[in-house]
Parts: C-alpha cells; structure tokens; sequence
C-alpha cells in the first residue's frame, strides 16, 4: 500500500512540476532575451524532461501494476485520448528545447529574438496540458468504459 501512495504522489508532484516547467518557459520566453536567459529556460527545460519521464514511468506503474485492473485503462478511449493528448505535447515541446540548446552558447549578454512559433508552441502546450486533468477525472469516474450488455 505504501507503495502505491508514494507511486500516485510522485505521479502527481511530477504533473505539476511539468506544468511549472512550461510556465516558467513560457514567462521567459517572449520578445529579445539574453543568452542567459536562454540559459534559464533550458533549464526549466531540462526539469520538464525530467519530470516527462517520472510521469511516464508513474502512469505506467499505475496502469499494469497498481491499482485498477489494466483492463480498466486499457479499454478506455477517455485513457488512450490522455496518451494520445500527452504524445502530442510531447511532440510539440521538440522545437523549444531543440532552439534552448542551440542558442544557449555563447556570450551570454547577447541577444537572441525568440520566434513567435516558439512563443506559441509553448502556449499550445500550456493549453493541451490543462485538458489533460479533465481527461483523467472523467476516466475516474468511468466515462469512456464500454458498457457490455
């Protein structure tokens, strides 16, 4: 049972630092900033790696080993719409930390211009990690299981 808690926990602690990692990207990441800057940001990126991966690692220990049956997520579109929605955040955070690593060398007083496509593949992320609790609290409460007559 510990087990499971400290599972869930770090399930949960890994979401919201995922959350604040594309926050903080995204409060940084506008206009003319500094490599330094630059710098920051990659590191809120790194974080956002990080935290992707214990969240993944979490969910699946969730989903085949703890808790409800696998049957119960696995027969679920409500569940492989949340997969779905998370690959593609995933997919999009690719061109903010591919353009963090190439511009975060060099004099770090100098400027660099950030794309408005950066700008807003970081609030696209924003948004689709928002529907992402609507998502799970309907698989919850059982909203997507077939009903078998």
């Amino acid at each position: 049972m510990i087990t499971e808690i400290l599972i869930r926990y770090l399930h949960f602690v890994s979401i919201f630092v995922v959350f604040a990692a594309v926050l903080g990207q995204h409060l940084i990441l506008r206009g003319t900033i500094t490599r330094a800057r630059v710098a920051v940001a990659q590191r809120f990126d790194i974080a956002y790696a990080i935290s992707v991966v214990l969240v993944l690692a979490t969910g699946l220990a969730q989903w085949l080993w703890i808790g409800k049956p696998a049957a119960f997520y696995s027969s679920n579109p409500v569940f492989h719409t949340k997969l779905t929605l998370f690959l593609i955040i995933g997919i999009v955070s690719i061109y903010p930390s591919v353009f963090l690593g190439k511009n975060r060398k060099g004099e770090q007083s100098e400027e660099v211009v950030i794309p408005s496509a950066l700008v807003w593949s970081v609030r696209v992320e924003l948004l689709l990690l928002l529907l992402l609790p609507l998502l799970a609290t309907l698989m919850a409460k059982g909203i997507g299981i077939p009903v078998v007559d």
